[in-house]
C-alpha cells in the first residue's frame, strides 16, 4: 500500500476524475439530441428577414459582425427601395450607405454588396446561384455566407457553422472540432438524414438562446441529459 494508504489513492482517483473527460454522446445520443429540438420547434428558420433568395444573400452579407436585429431594421429601410441587384447598384456607394449605416463595417459591405450585385447581372442574369463556387465567388461570401445562402434559399441539406454552433458543437460533444470546418465536417457527418435541412437553424437557436456563451442555461434545456458539458448548472439561479 502506497504511502497515505487508501485514502491517498482515492484522492489520486478523484483529481484524475477532474482532469479525464470521457465524451458520452454517440449515435442513439445525438438522435435524441436533434429529436427533441425538433419537437420543441418543428419548423425553424433564420431570424433574419427576406423574402427571396436575393433579399437574403445580402441579409446575410450585412450580418457580419453584426446582429440580427440590427440587419433588420436595416433592410426594413432598404428593401422597399431596393431588392434586386440592379436596384441596389443603382443607389451607389453613398446612396447604399445611407440605409446600412447602422450596422457595423457598413462601408465595407456596401461596397462588397455592390460588387456582388455587379456580378450578378454579369454572370448570373441578375438570379442568386444555386452552387457553392459560384457563391463563394462572390466578394464577401465565404462558406458560411455560401452555406446559410444554400440551406435557407434552396433548402440544400448543409450546416453554417457560426460561433454559436461552434460553442454548443464543442461544449455539448455532439461535434467537437478545433475549427468551425472541423466542426462542419463532424455535423455533416453524424446528424442524422432526416434532421439535416433544419440541423443550422436548430442548433443556432439553441446556441443563442439557451446554450449561451457565458452562461448556458441548462436548467431549461430540453438535451441537458445527453449531453457532454461537465460544469452543467441544473438549478435556476435566484431569481430565475
Amino acid at each position: 500500500m502506497p504511502a497515505g494508504g487508501l485514502d491517498a489513492i482515492l484522492a489520486a482517483f478523484a483529481r484524475a476524475a477532474q482532469i479525464i473527460w470521457l465524451p458520452t454522446m454517440n449515435k442513439q445520443t445525438r438522435y435524441t439530441f436533434y429529436a427533441r429540438l425538433a419537437e420543441l420547434d418543428p419548423n425553424p428558420t433564420t431570424e433574419l428577414n427576406y423574402s427571396t433568395p436575393f433579399e437574403l444573400l445580402t441579409a446575410v452579407l450585412l450580418s457580419a459582425q453584426a446582429t440580427d436585429v440590427g440587419v433588420n431594421k436595416a433592410t426594413a429601410r432598404l428593401f422597399p427601395v431596393a431588392n434586386t441587384p440592379a436596384a441596389i447598384l443603382a443607389l451607389g456607394q453613398d446612396g447604399l450607405e445611407s440605409y446600412i449605416a447602422t450596422i457595423g463595417l457598413y462601408r465595407s459591405k456596401a461596397k462588397h454588396l455592390l460588387e456582388t450585385c455587379r456580378i450578378l447581372i454579369e454572370q448570373h442574369g441578375g438570379e442568386v446561384p444555386r452552387d457553392r463556387e459560384s457563391l463563394e465567388a462572390l466578394p464577401g461570401v465565404g462558406r458560411k455566407t455560401a452555406n446559410v445562402v444554400l440551406n435557407t434559399a434552396f433548402g440544400v441539406p448543409t450546416i453554417a457553422v457560426d460561433t454559436h454552433i461552434f460553442r454548443l458543437g464543442n461544449r455539448t460533444g455532439l461535434a467537437p472540432g478545433k475549427d468551425v470546418r472541423a466542426v462542419e465536417d463532424k455535423l455533416l457527418k453524424v446528424t442524422p438524414a432526416e434532421f439535416m435541412l433544419n440541423a443550422h437553424h436548430w442548433l443556432i437557436l439553441h446556441g443563442r438562446y439557451v446554450c449561451k456563451a457565458r452562461k448556458p442555461e441548462c436548467w431549461r434545456c430540453v438535451v441537458n441529459d445527453v449531453c457532454d458539458y461537465r460544469s452543467k448548472q441544473l438549478t435556476p439561479p435566484p431569481g430565475r
